[in-house]
């Protein structure tokens, strides 16, 4: 395991552990209370498992008005609460706290409305991404945003990262999907924002909340918008001898006017391990691979494939193969969506890093990962969601071995600070949580920092909401010179703070 530092712990809070315990059990069914060191060992960790922490106690409340009498117990005697959803998580915004209660949403797991009329569904957080098209497919409707863990996570958690995907491109993320959410604020307050309707009067709150990682309040419900299934949908699968003539041809397509449904690449290493995992058909002798999803009316899908053709050949693509028939683009996409498994056979471990850059740069980065690959002696798989330049570096590494682990993090403190100097962010769908936290200084000013710091307090003043996440430590960041110490820095005694 990593040492992450985490918020200071309550020990007063750890003394009253029987008694929390006991008070919960009032608040729900007592068979939703879990204590016992058995029972906890599940929730010791999200998907960024090198980090783990045992929580207090797990509360698995299982309707809106349980986790508000949670929340404002838990307000009223100082103790904080991690939420979480499924845990798939990359970042480790779900990673407990000692003194903590982890509050586990599984129990939300049920669909509540389906809307064809206005095209939406209503649902509860637990539902998971791919549930919600399997609800509505066989009447022609879908949900847009995949990420690649559609299969297990959760719309909840899909809005607390503003998770992503390969349709984000065209149909854009979590955040430009929803229409409404049912939200319990720290003190137990149950709030609604949003609703049925594509505009809402008043501040855009649910921009606010999509993406804030649990900092800000629980959401119990979710309205997302459903889309009519297109008439055509095809894919090309088109190999390239280098990293810059592929990446050149991804810009030049997104340049040219084209808007993909999906447009992915893939590096060599990847290519090959996904196509031993998944039997895509991938071509193993390209340098990279870049599958390009068209959807429409058929003849706009058959033009758009024209000029793509065009595009790559120009750009002196090596291989270029149209799927046929549903199951030939279902198998494209198989590889892609089996990646990190396949990293499987290429590593005992592997760190899944998240960042953003202009489409312009992809080459640019790509090559840049190359050399960091080869500074700290470490294989990397690169896949990335290229039109919208969000990248997936898979970094390969064996987590026995702590040397190793100290320079798979360190190298994505580099890809990530890469990003940066390349005029791109530091995430684009996993979310901060704890792995990114301390690059925040390379972002954002102090004084940045402090007006979303400002923010949280105005919704959750005692700081008990998923404290330790998302904001840096200041002391790193004030050693280094790029940050001066707020003069209120009590304002949040449980964060880290210089």
């Amino acid at each position: 395991m990593s040492e992450i530092a985490l918020p200071k712990i309550d020990s007063s809070i750890l003394n009253r552990k029987s008694e929390i315990v006991k008070k919960l059990s009032k608040l729900t069914n007592i068979e939703n209370v879990l204590s016992e060191a058995d029972e906890l060992r599940p929730y010791e960790t999200d998907a960024l498992s090198v980090y783990t922490q045992t929580p207090l106690a797990v509360v698995l409340p299982e309707n809106t008005e349980e986790v508000s009498e949670i929340l404002k117990y838990c307000h009223s005697e100082n103790i904080k609460v991690v939420p979480r959803g499924a845990g798939t998580g990359l970042s480790g915004g779900a990673l407990p706290l000692q003194d903590a209660i982890l509050l586990g949403l599984g129990k939300f797991n049920k669909i509540l409305e389906i809307d064809y009329e206005n095209k939406c569904v209503v649902t509860q957080p637990g539902v998971t991404n791919l549930g919600i098209t399997h609800a509505v497919q066989h009447k022609g409707f879908y949900y847009a945003p995949d990420p690649s863990s559609q299969l297990a996570c959760s719309i909840g958690g899909n809005v607390a990262e503003n998770s992503g995907g390969v349709h984000s491109l065209k149909y854009g993320t979590t955040t430009n999907n929803i229409l409404g959410v049912q939200m319990v604020m720290m003190d137990g307050t149950i709030c609604r924002f949003g609703g049925k309707s594509f505009d809402q009067e008043g501040y855009d709150l649910m921009g606010l909340i999509c993406g804030s990682e649990g900092l800000l309040g629980v959401v119990t419900e979710v309205t997302v918008k459903i889309l009519r299934t297109p008439e055509v949908v095809k894919a090309a699968l088109i190999g390239f001898p280098s990293i810059k003539e592929g990446g050149d041809a991804a810009s030049e397509i997104i340049s040219s006017g084209i808007v993909p449904a999906g447009m992915e690449i893939m590096d060599k290493a990847l290519i090959e391990a996904t196509d031993n995992f998944s039997k895509a058909g991938y071509p193993r002798d390209a340098e990279l691979l870049l599958i390009v999803e068209l959807d429409g009316t058929e003849s706009e899908v058959n033009e758009l494939i024209k000029k793509v053709e065009a595009i790559c050949k120009k750009n002196n693509c090596s291989s270029l193969k149209l799927s046929n028939s549903e199951k030939e683009r279902l198998s494209f996409w198989a590889g892609r969506k089996a990646a990190f498994p396949a990293c499987g056979a290429m590593a005992p471990d592997y760190y899944c890093m998240d960042g953003s850059i202009p489409r312009g740069k992809l080459a640019e980065a790509l090559l840049e990962i190359k050399k960091l690959s080869e500074k700290y002696e470490l294989p990397v798989a690169n896949c990335f969601h290229a039109g919208d330049g969000n990248l997936h570096p898979l970094i390969m590494f064996d987590g026995n071995d702590k040397e190793q682990l100290r320079k798979t993090e360190e190298f994505g403190s580099e890809i990530l600070k890469t990003c940066v100097r390349l005029g791109g962010v530091i995430t684009g769908e996993h979310g901060v949580g704890i792995e990114k936290r301390e690059l925040m200084c390379e972002m954002f000013n102090n004084n940045d920092i402090q007006q979303q710091l400002s923010i949280k307090k105005s919704l959750d003043e005692k700081n008990l909401l998923n404290p330790g996440k998302v904001y840096p430590i200041l002391r790193k960041c004030a050693e280094e010179g790029r940050v001066h110490v707020h003069k209120n820095k009590d304002k949040f005694p449980d964060l880290p703070r210089f």
